[in-house]
């Protein structure tokens, strides 16, 4: 531990005999690094706080949902530095003065880019930071013009409209107009050569739809009828053998007023049924009309023979009417879809152009009129998203911070800076005297010569110094203090101009 500190009193003692070139090296230092601290210009900073809030129940029922609101919020946040923006930005604040040419101006938009930053500080909160440096304004200049540039971006931010982005959407309508308007010339074109194509070919191909739809229809519906005829078949089956079992006359006491009677009755049930609303057609007037006309010839021989009419008879006669009716109907449905489908696949045969024609004709208008459709059903919805957007609060934004303009410069920190570059003369030019001491050997000590020699020392011989000497080395001690606090004492002048400074910007 005493060798290190011999060392270190050694090195001082070095340092010390070397004093003024210690002190000259700092000198040096201090002027070079006091320079280049005062020609880093001043960077002024402007900062401002936004919030912009995505909300509102009713475009997340219209399809807008949050999740896309904070998108185009996140994209308004980047595109906001593009350069049609900055050069906005250039063209109206203080900047617009130091621009002739689109050159120059394309270069201050560089420029602003470098110095614009925008950072989401938490949800919904962007912090918009504008640091200005520029060589060709004053620290005023630059403090002002920050701050222009910080509150233009905010009404660039707030103007970007985000979701009512109103250019957007008549763009857009514009656009989806026009396709509209050409699909429905189209679909208007196509329809037109369908008309006439079945004017001209009128009977050949009856029916709507190609003539493969129509078929496979055709045999759809027969494959349905069948099962229902077999039925209706079965059924007038059945009805006719209990009606072939059945009497039509009740032997017994009757007399004429019996036969009189079942007349009435029958007349009383036919109004009875006209009165429903039945037609002629219907099988119970049918057969009602037939039990009257029956009655009427057997009036006599009903009452001779002194029977009535059976009811359960009268009952399955109209059953039978109703079920051979409903046979028929079925057959001549069936009949009717066998003879076009005959029609239709010898037209098929006959005439296979006409066929494939119409079917062409039919695909290209279902597909036009698909894409017209669409297109319409996307023209209503961008139309009604932007109502919805243009006429509901979906984005609340509102200045927490505005636009700050401070007389302090955001950097650099000069007095610090002057400080550091003073420290760092200090330790230059001590550390040059040592490495010249090193270079030179000396031995201020015994021990040192002893250990260099490799011979005993036999003693040290004191320095004494005349009256003079001594008054000439403390002279030259008080131009040396003299000297060094001048050094700090430039280092607090220029610390005193530059607070000076910062009180006229």
């Amino acid at each position: 531990m005493s060798g290190l500190y011999d060392e270190l009193q050694i090195a001082l003692h070095g340092i010390w005999n070397r004093r003024w070139l210690a002190l000259a090296t700092a000198w040096g230092i201090c002027m070079l690094g006091w320079l280049v601290v005062a020609l880093i210009p001043n960077s002024y900073e402007s900062k401002a706080k936004v919030y912009v809030e995505a909300r509102s129940i009713l475009p997340n029922q219209m399809g807008v949902s949050p999740i896309e609101q904070q998108q185009d919020v996140d994209r308004v946040r980047q595109t906001l530095t593009s350069a049609a923006n900055l050069e906005k930005v250039v063209r109206s604040t203080d900047l617009a003065q130091t621009v002739t040419t689109d050159r120059e101006i394309a270069g201050k938009v560089s420029m602003l880019r470098q110095k614009i930053k925008i950072v989401a500080d938490q949800d919904n909160l962007f912090d918009i930071t504008v640091a200005m440096s520029d060589s060709s304004l004053s620290d005023g200049g630059n403090a002002r013009v920050a701050s222009q540039v910080a509150q233009k971006l905010v009404e660039l931010f707030q103007q970007a409209d985000i979701l009512n982005d109103r250019d957007e959407t008549k763009q857009s309508l514009g656009f989806l107009n026009s396709q509209v308007e050409q699909r429905g010339r189209q679909l208007q074109e196509a329809e037109q050569r369908r008309v006439a194509f079945e004017q001209k070919y009128i009977g050949l191909l009856p029916g709507v739809g190609s003539i493969n739809d129509r078929m496979n229809a055709a045999r759809t519906e027969m494959n349905q009828i069948d099962p229902q005829l077999v039925a209706a078949q079965s059924a007038l089956a059945s009805v006719n053998g209990q009606l072939a079992a059945t009497p039509a006359m009740i032997a017994g006491g009757g007399t004429g007023t019996g036969g009189l009677s079942a007349l009435a009755s029958a007349q009383a049930d036919l109004s009875a049924a006209r009165a429903r609303g039945w037609t002629e057609n219907h099988p119970d007037v049918v057969a009602l009309q037939r039990q009257i006309a029956a009655l009427r010839g057997q009036g006599g021989a009903s009452v001779s023979a002194g029977g009535t009419p059976n009811p359960a008879y009268m009952s399955l006669k109209s059953m039978q009417a109703e079920k051979a009716a409903t046979a028929a109907a079925l057959s001549a449905r069936k009949a009717q879809l066998q003879s076009d489908l005959n029609t239709m696949i010898a037209k098929q045969v006959d005439e296979p152009g006409v066929a494939a024609e119409q079917e062409r004709l039919d695909r290209d208008y279902q597909a036009i009129k698909a894409q017209y459709d669409k297109l319409v059903a996307d023209r209503e919805d961008v139309r009604l998203r932007g109502d919805v957007q243009s006429e509901t609060d979906a984005v609340k934004f509102r200045v927490i911070d505005p636009p700050s303009m401070s007389s302090v410069p955001a950097s650099p920190n000069r007095p610090l800076l002057l400080v550091g570059v003073l420290i760092a003369g200090i330790f230059g030019g001590a550390g040059v005297a040592f490495a010249i001491g090193q270079l030179r050997t000396t031995y201020p000590t015994v021990a040192r010569l002893e250990k260099a020699a490799g011979i005993p020392v036999i003693g040290a011989i004191t320095e004494t110094l005349t009256s003079a000497q001594s008054e000439t080395r403390r002279q030259h001690l008080r131009w040396f203090a003299g000297a060094s606090g001048a050094l700090a004492g430039c280092c607090v002048l220029l610390i005193a101009v530059e607070f000076v400074q910062r009180g006229m910007a």
